[in-house]
């Protein structure tokens, strides 16, 4: 999406940037692990597919895409492709009804537990919410990734479908003031746009 192709977000411990050429080698490097693929119901794609993938995501303007920094790592190397530790997105689904389909995915092992995808993924609804306008989210989980169903179940997300052919679960929320209040509550951040 274009409308974040400049856009920085810095968190407490995250700060989310916009996906460039220059973190796919080891996007595509995480995207290699049968683990994540079968979390992420994704299939394994070629390198040249996955800068296709990238080009789609910044050109698309139904699509927003944020690679997650380990902040802490970020300020000691100042260098992004050191500190990636995964992804979050937004699908826009139905562009009248304001609905996006979200995702967020922790890929390095080392930064899972830390609470970094929970800050990442508040930080997308903000964004979502704020410059994307999103009255509705949606997300799609495999049933296996009960970490991610209990996390979405804890911002207050609720069953809109389940698919046993597809082994996955539809979870939904409506965009109101309170969740907003509440998502600015966990949240400590700024967001910096360079031209």
């Amino acid at each position: 999406m274009k409308l974040n192709s400049n856009t920085k977000i810095i968190g407490r411990n995250v700060v989310l940037v916009p996906y460039r050429e220059y973190h796919v080698p080891r996007y595509h490097k995480w995207m290699k692990s049968e683990e994540l693929q079968k979390l992420t119901a994704s299939e394994p794609l070629t390198l040249e597919q996955e800068y296709e993938m990238q080009k789609s995501w910044r050109e698309d303007d139904d699509k927003c895409t944020f690679i997650i920094l380990n902040k802490t790592i970020f300020e000691k190397c100042n260098e992004e492709t050191g500190a990636m530790v995964g992804d979050t997105n937004i699908f826009i689904t139905d562009k009248e009804l304001r609905v996006g389909e979200i995702e967020i995915m922790i890929a390095e092992e080392s930064a899972r537990g830390k609470k970094l995808g929970w800050e990442a993924v508040i930080l997308m609804f903000l964004y979502g919410i704020q410059h994307i306008n999103l009255k509705t989210f949606e997300a799609k989980i495999s049933l296996s990734n009960s970490i991610s169903i209990k996390m979405f179940q804890k911002l207050g997300f609720q069953e809109k479908s389940l698919s046993e052919v597809f082994q996955e679960i539809t979870l939904e929320k409506v965009v109101n003031t309170e969740w907003i209040k509440w998502l600015n509550e966990q949240a400590q951040y700024e967001i910096q746009t360079s031209h």
